[in-house]
């Protein structure tokens, strides 16, 4: 069926309450485990793509891929550049087939974050892309995104509504004490905030920092208000797992089908997990 806007698919899960997972893929093997889990649990999807992993393999080569994959499959797809803080990157990704982008302008003033997204809108609107953006400071580590505890702050409900008003943004992935990479202890998320957020705006919520939260935890976030789920570190560390170990089992072993094979698998099983908690399997049956 080829790529599809993430908008409605987004707007189904904020609807009935359940979550879609982004999960970030770094390889074409890690691509196709996604697909193929999301396939296997009738389930919309969304391939992310980090900032590094563009510059690292192309986004014309991803969106390729991903178009690829999309094609073929069953089920809705959507393709995402994830934290991106460059305009004319995300420009670039728009015109070689990504679905939905996120302009990441946290780090600024409110003002400046809501004239930098509403720029991204205008250009998004006409060609049917979704656009994130994000509100207060998701901390911690992932990719080439790192924020310091410091740094980082919640989101307010009103500022929410205010900013959603201003700029027209398709969906919002408001801070609310997630963080990037794996959690130092338990996390500690304002579920009220969520709640709170999700009565003052009338858009998808995303929360990034997906990796490493406990299932029921997940779950109350969903419940909360979230739709978009995005799962990054966790594939990531499963997928180089199991890479090492084969090749801790086979240190002979050069040819990279036969070590990419268990990892790939790895990723899948992952990925069907994370799609059966947040509760997106068998969804891909509806419209989307």
């Amino acid at each position: 069926m080829g790529l599809v806007s993430s908008t409605s698919m987004l707007r189904q899960a904020r609807d009935g309450k359940f979550g879609i997972v982004a999960f970030n893929v770094h390889t074409l093997e890690m691509m196709q485990a996604v697909v193929e889990a999301a396939e296997e649990c009738e389930a919309p999807v969304i391939l992310q793509t980090s900032v590094g992993t563009v510059r690292h393999l192309g986004g014309d080569y991803l969106a390729a891929a991903a178009q690829t994959a999309a094609a073929g499959a069953r089920v809705p797809i959507a393709l995402h550049l994830d934290h991106c803080t460059d305009i004319g990157l995300i420009l670039k990704c728009m015109r070689y087939g990504y679905t939905s982008v996120m302009i990441d302008a946290s780090m600024h003033p409110f003002d400046v974050n809501a004239e930098m997204t509403k720029r991204v809108v205008e250009v998004a609107r006409a060609l049917g892309v979704n656009v994130e953006a994000e509100l207060g400071r998701v901390g911690g580590v992932e990719d080439e995104l790192e924020v310091d505890e410091a740094e980082a702050f919640l989101a307010d409900p009103e500022q929410c509504r205010a900013f959603v008003g201003l700029t027209g943004v398709d969906t919002l992935a408001p801070a609310v004490g997630t963080q990037h990479g794996l959690y130092r202890g338990e996390p500690r998320i304002d579920f009220g905030r969520i709640e709170r957020i999700a009565e003052a705006v009338d858009v998808p919520l995303v929360l990034h920092g997906g990796s490493g939260i406990p299932d029921e935890m997940l779950k109350r976030c969903i419940a909360s208000g979230m739709a978009k789920i995005n799962v990054a570190t966790e594939l990531k560390n499963a997928f180089t797992a199991a890479i090492r170990d084969y090749l801790a089992a086979h240190p002979d072993e050069t040819d990279p089908r036969k070590y990419m094979a268990p990892a790939k698998e790895a990723v899948k099983r992952l990925a069907m997990e994370k799609i059966r908690l947040c509760g997106s399997e068998g969804r891909a049956k509806a419209p989307v």
